[in-house]
């Protein structure tokens, strides 16, 4: 009926419908847009919204709607997250630039950080991925992030990069040092440690920051003192007893 042109007949008929149905009132949706009548074809779609009614393909179809009538602002603030969200982090931003060329991946980001507050942390790979490297190790250090990706930043980036791996590197072991992490080992720690050491380096701030790795290893507050234990031979460190 759609490709007939029977745009009426379809609108008609899902007036019939008891229920509302994404199903069938894509449909119409069609049928609206087909007509040219966006602004309608907008308010039937967010009007399918309902219990056990899939809000990702409601909230894609208004994007859709915004982006084919110029209105790529307010697709993005209205629709953008939600109909774009993906099985990770990274992807998610990474179909929202795509999407949306004319917004600086910075912005888009930060908008996206604000989206989930206690969880900027798991930004941190997108932000490494755009080259936002500043921006990756601020978010990194605003809420937990899984160490094991900032070791493997540390590792990729010792020699490009050598200032964002050490501080890539340093985060995880604030991190690691706060017990946070899925079943962490010794070797997650002295990777850390290596590639942050590989880093400074790289970078010529050795000192600065084995000063920096003592202070932050000193600190370690949990009871077994996990980090401590695997690096103060290394660093120079003393434990309590020992003192």
């Amino acid at each position: 009926m759609l490709k007939a042109g029977r745009n009426e007949e379809i609108l008609q008929l899902l007036q019939r419908v008891p229920y509302k149905f994404w199903h069938y009132r894509r449909w119409g949706v069609k049928a609206l847009m087909a007509m040219g009548k966006k602004g309608e074809a907008l308010s039937f779609a967010e009007d399918s919204r309902g219990l056990n009614q899939p809000d990702f393909l409601i909230s894609e179809a208004c994007e859709q709607i915004l982006l084919s009538s110029g209105l790529a602002e307010q697709a993005y603030s209205r629709y953008s997250l939600a109909a774009n969200r993906k099985n990770t982090y990274l992807a998610t931003f990474g179909a929202i630039t795509k999407k949306y060329p004319h917004k600086a991946p910075a912005d888009i980001l930060k908008d996206l950080a604000a989206s989930t507050p206690a969880e900027e942390g798991k930004w941190f790979a997108a932000a490494k991925s755009a080259g936002l490297y500043a921006q990756a190790i601020e978010l990194a250090n605003q809420s937990p992030c899984d160490p094991r990706t900032l070791i493997r930043a540390a590792r990729d980036m010792a020699e490009k990069e050598p200032r964002f791996a050490l501080e890539a590197g340093m985060v995880a072991l604030r991190w690691l040092a706060q017990d946070y992490g899925y079943e962490v080992t010794r070797l997650d720690v002295r990777q850390a440690y290596d590639w942050s050491m590989k880093a400074a380096e790289h970078a010529d701030c050795m000192p600065e920051a084995l000063q920096r790795l003592c202070d932050l290893v000193a600190k370690e507050n949990q009871e077994e003192r996990f980090v401590f234990r695997i690096l103060e031979h290394e660093l120079g460190l003393k434990s309590a007893k020992q003192d």
